[in-house]
């Protein structure tokens, strides 16, 4: 199988995909983003995502990040997305708009995957969180980098509303909260996840992290936390690295 594959990385507000060498990690073509369609219904979606590889003249295997979890292909529930993709295999809604052979993944477990193949979890051991902070809050969990997967950390409840009303970029942009009143948000998330999993290391992602010097200094709990180095191209590259993982193993 060759090592390029169309990754595409399905948003709450953007759908945005790249051709990537899963060798190296490295986007061999500029990203390309559509807007997510409202209502974010299957057929709307297939039409964009079709659109996307068409934009590459695609006609080889794609790798699919969307939010929500997955068994045996089918979304269990869904994050910041229509409520009708419940129940659906993903995969077989984009095969058929696209032509081509889809892996689906957790959008936040192809953004794990990615940093730990290429980014700040490489080489990492024990056990890591990749927490990715935007529209919600994503999570992947990894042991001895092992992905454990679907793990919807986003959905632990803070204070009675699940954490991802409370602490994701959206809600602090939404709240117009200061970079200190998120961070005490991100504080009592972070610790709450350090008391369930005792983590050796926490990645945090999205593209917020790239502004991580104005919060994550202030997140005051005991496990190490350090940005993500794969950034808005996480997502992407590691649907692509599922996809191509996917099809080895058939």
């Amino acid at each position: 199988m060759s090592d390029r594959v169309l990754g595409i990385d399905v948003g709450g507000s953007g759908i945005k995909g790249a051709i990537v060498n899963t060798r190296t990690g490295k986007l061999l073509t500029q990203r390309y983003r559509v807007k997510t369609p409202i209502p974010s219904t299957p057929k709307a979606m297939a039409k964009a995502v079709s659109s996307i590889a068409r934009h590459f003249s695609w006609t080889g295997v794609i790798g699919c990040g969307m939010p929500g979890p997955f068994k045996q292909g089918r979304m269990m529930m869904v994050n910041n997305i229509d409520k009708s993709w419940v129940g659906l295999k993903a995969n077989e809604v984009f095969r058929r708009a696209t032509g081509c052979p889809v892996t689906v993944v957790n959008d936040a477990d192809a953004a794990g995957l990615a940093e730990m193949a290429f980014g700040a979890g490489k080489g990492h051991r024990g056990v890591v969180l990749v927490v990715t902070l935007g529209t919600g809050i994503g999570s992947a969990l990894f042991a001895d980098g092992h992905l454990v997967p679907n793990t919807e950390l986003g959905q632990l409840q803070l204070n009675g509303k699940r954490a991802e009303l409370r602490a994701s970029a959206r809600v602090r942009k939404d709240k117009h909260l200061s970079w200190e009143e998120w961070a005490k948000r991100l504080e009592e998330y972070f610790g709450a996840l350090e008391l369930y999993f005792w983590p050796d290391l926490i990645v945090v992602g999205g593209g917020v992290s790239r502004k991580a010097g104005k919060f994550l200094p202030k997140v005051g709990i005991r496990t190490r936390m350090v940005p993500a180095m794969m950034r808005n191209e996480a997502g992407i590259v590691g649907a692509a690295l599922c996809a191509r993982s996917s099809r080895r193993h058939r």
